[in-house]
């Protein structure tokens, strides 16, 4: 009945949660986060305590690391000695630490993942910078708490003399959270610190003035500085490393790429699998040798390539696939006053900063109360040397010690301690050199009491004290940054991956984009029923196709008058009957604005000019450096009046003759001369005077020897000589083209072609022919045109001359 009686009635589900609650915090407080004020975790503090404890210094033989660890579990850490050594082995690895504190002795692993030695073979002591981390312990500067059984006490936190939670970084894993802390230079740091004594109220984007970015052991190059502002202001960002490698010549006209230093925590061994295994796979070609050369003196992996090979591609293609370039996540997590919180740059610095002030007013105080309590020994001497005889004949009559310190006190008004202090002095204390001994370290006390308590009596002479004491640390430690920062963090790479090749882009009405390799299209003679090129809905259809070089820009304009920019390659390439990505994925483009010319621009460096005409007759002429630099939200090219848009744009030298036609089949050529350089803002000048019911539907740039291409929208079409468009002032009606008529329908397509070319007609519901032009007749002006296509009761929606590529072998379905 009494065992019943004990037994008390849980419910599950929240013993479960206090349980786990209980769990947690334990796991975050006292395992796996560091404290903001030294940036150690609970082992990693017992660790490098207990080396304090058993007096393994830097000027000391080394100790077997056994010894370490087993007096780490004995009296700190109630945990496995694995783990335990696991943590001191990482601390002695100068591929992990920026600034290892412990000094190993033996084999400590290496960065090709090898494991270190057994803790019985392996020798420790501590690092040379680690004495920092202990400085002033000894002086009550920080507090110390019982350990797992109470039998002794242990530190709290350490004094930390350096900014080591920054310094080295840190990595762990909670319950619920995780930290991932990047190291950084010491000396850029402490500059930093400076910085903020100096200025307390500095932007986060000063700091980064001295703190440039983290600095990896393993050096590396640093992509960009998007990913550490952002790591730098909220505490959470990614940071882009790449390998560092250099390009060498091996003669007989190959190369090879030498890897040089890797990304941190990179492991070498594994890189040069991943790299085999690619080749073995044949995703990466053209890589005929791979070895690891890395000796005592430096790494070295050398990439032998094919001699026919881009080494940059190559080199590109590994940055993408491999280990060669990888992302550190920052997550800068600490523990502040026992709570975890994440935090940015200046508060990090900001809490480091507190915790040294406090550790240098403890220290001062500690020091202050040893100086006060010496003087008061040194005024009880000095008195009794001024009465020796006294004192003397007072101590020689007493019976007892007791009676001698009773009559000291009685007779002098001295202190207990005081008074002891006389019973223990020697006789040699009576010299002449003894007593000016004590004279002066009683003068030098008195110095030494007044500048402690004016340092205790001024925060701002306490911050001057740690900031001689830290610009000591930056002297004595600090050295060069390891890991470059390339500020350009997209400086190389997707171009290079992009085969170099003629490419069609194709755009639909309904804003549908896609690029496909030349080679898809398959040439056919006039009049077949031709191939499906883009897939579309039924209310969509293919509107604009340009060829161009897979690495030129695109410049997009719209009906509204503005212009965006992409590269070639930057469009999605796509199978035949796919129908494309929509272009406001790639492009910002507003709701109803719609892309209605595409040029292609190989650089914006040439003196050459944009020629714009609009639906409503109007041209006008821009310079092409201009547009070089244009926002992804796009640019104004051109200021539509009310009712116009854009039908065309054309690349010009600034010295040609341009052919504008229209639907209505009227056509005006005249000189660009006519028409002045205007700037982007500009409207322009009348190009062609229209009818009303005439609208501008293309312009083209005249060239000797070749003819103005008309295609109809039912599918007809023909080829008039240039020299039938005699040459008109800019702004007047213009001359007939072709005679309209309804079975033929009006104009859509109005180009000016040499013969030489393919014609590409689209229709609307996503057909396309390719046919050669020189098999279109030559026709005058007022002729009516062949077929060209059958539409089938569809519609022409789009042309494009092409380079002529035709096939050998060509599908034939005459009409």
């Amino acid at each position: 009945m009494a065992d019943h009686a004990r037994i008390q009635p849980v419910n599950i589900s929240q013993e479960m949660r206090s349980s786990f609650l209980d769990y947690a915090m334990s796991v975050i407080v006292s395992r796996a986060l560091p404290d903001v004020r030294d940036g150690l975790k609970p082992v990693h503090r017992r660790i490098l305590y207990t080396l304090h404890d058993l007096g393994m210094t830097p000027d000391k033989p080394y100790k077997k690391s056994s010894r370490v660890v087993g007096n780490v579990t004995a009296q700190y850490h109630p945990h496995g000695d694995a783990a335990v050594y696991e943590a001191m082995v990482r601390m002695a690895q100068d591929f992990s630490y920026r600034y290892p504190l412990v000094d190993g002795h033996g084999n400590f692993g290496s960065v090709d993942g090898d494991a270190p030695a057994a803790m019985r073979y392996t020798e420790a002591r501590m690092a040379p910078i680690t004495l920092e981390m202990l400085r002033d312990i000894q002086k009550e500067t920080i507090d110390f708490g019982p350990n797992y059984d109470g039998q002794q006490e242990e530190p709290l936190v350490l004094p930390s003399r350096f900014p080591n939670l920054i310094v080295n970084g840190a990595a762990g894993i909670a319950v619920g959270m995780a930290t991932n802390i990047p190291p950084h230079n010491l000396r850029e740091v402490i500059d930093g610190i400076l910085l903020m004594l100096d200025d307390p109220d500095v932007t986060i984007d000063g700091l980064m003035k001295k703190i440039k970015a983290p600095d990896f052991p393993t050096g590396g190059i640093i992509l960009g500085l998007d990913g550490v502002r952002k790591a730098y202001r909220t505490g959470r960002g990614s940071i882009q490393i790449r390998a560092k490698t250099r390009i060498e010549e091996a003669g007989s006209g190959k190369t090879r790429i030498v890897v040089e230093e890797l990304p941190y925590q990179v492991n070498k061994a594994k890189l040069v699998e991943k790299i085999a295994e690619l080749v073995r796979e044949k995703k990466i070609d053209g890589i005929t040798d791979l070895r690891d050369e890395s000796d005592r003196n430096g790494m070295r992996v050398v990439i032998e390539l094919r001699r026919d090979v881009n080494p940059r591609i190559i080199l590109n293609n590994l940055y993408k696939h491999t280990a060669l370039q990888t992302s550190f996540g920052v997550n800068m997590l600490a523990l502040v006053d026992g709570q975890p919180r994440v935090l940015n740059l200046k508060e990090v610095l900001h809490y480091y900063i507190e915790h040294q002030v406090e550790v240098i007013r403890r220290r001062t105080q500690y020091d202050l109360r040893k100086a006060e309590e010496r003087a008061h020994i040194l005024e009880g001497l000095r008195i009794a040397l001024d009465h020796i005889d006294e004192v003397i004949a007072l101590i020689r009559g007493s019976a007892t010690t007791a009676e001698a310190r009773e009559g000291l006190m009685n007779r002098f008004g001295l202190t207990e301690r005081q008074a002891q202090a006389i019973l223990d002095m020697r006789l040699q204390r009576l010299t002449g050199l003894e007593r000016e001994k004590i004279e002066s370290e009683y003068a030098e006390l008195v110095k030494t009491i007044e500048r402690l308590r004016a340092i205790l009596a001024d925060e701002t002479k306490i911050r001057g004290v740690f900031r001689e004491e830290i610009l000591e640390i930056r002297n004595k430690y600090g050295d060069e940054r390891r890991s470059m920062i390339k500020r350009e963090a997209d400086d190389i790479a997707e171009e290079d991956l992009i085969p170099e090749e003629e490419v069609a882009i194709l755009l639909s009405h309904r804003g549908y984009i896609k690029r496909m390799p030349l080679s898809t299209y398959r040439a056919q003679r006039r009049g077949g029923k031709g191939i499906t090129a883009m897939g579309t809905r039924e209310d969509d259809f293919v509107q604009h196709l340009l060829v161009t070089h897979s690495h030129n820009h695109l410049l997009f304009f719209s009906n509204r008058g503005r212009v965006y920019r992409l590269k070639a390659y930057e469009v999605p390439e796509l199978g035949r009957t796919a129908k494309g990505t929509p272009v406001i994925n790639l492009i910002q483009i507003e709701p109803g604005e719609r892309i209605e010319a595409i040029i292609p621009v190989k650089d914006f460096t040439e003196s050459r000019y944009l020629l714009f005409a609009t639906a409503e007759g109007v041209v006008k002429k821009t310079a092409l450096s201009e547009f070089e630099n244009i926002r992804r939200n796009g640019l104004f090219a051109i200021n539509l009046r009310n009712g116009d848009e854009l039908v065309g744009v054309r690349l010009t030298d600034g010295d040609q003759e341009v052919i504008m036609g229209t639907r209505q089949g009227m056509s005006i050529r005249f000189h660009e001369m006519d028409v002045r350089e205007m700037g982007r803002a500009a409207t322009g000048v009348k190009g062609i005077t229209l009818d009303d019911d005439d609208r501008v539907i293309d312009m083209d740039i005249v060239e000797d020897n070749k003819d103005v291409l008309i295609v109809t929208r039912n599918g007809y079409g023909k080829r008039t000589p240039l020299g039938e468009y005699r040459i008109q002032s800019r702004g007047g009606k213009g001359i007939k083209t072709i005679s309209i008529t309804e079975k033929k329908g009006n104009v859509v397509g109005h180009k000016v072609v040499s013969g030489s070319e393919d014609l590409m007609i689209v229709t609307q519901d996503g057909t396309i022919i390719r046919i050669n032009i020189s098999e279109i007749p030559v026709m005058g002006r007022y002729a009516q045109g062949v077929r060209l296509i059958k539409v089938d009761g569809n519609e022409v929606a789009t042309v494009a001359s092409v380079p002529g590529e035709r096939e050998e072998e060509q599908e034939s379905d005459e009409a």
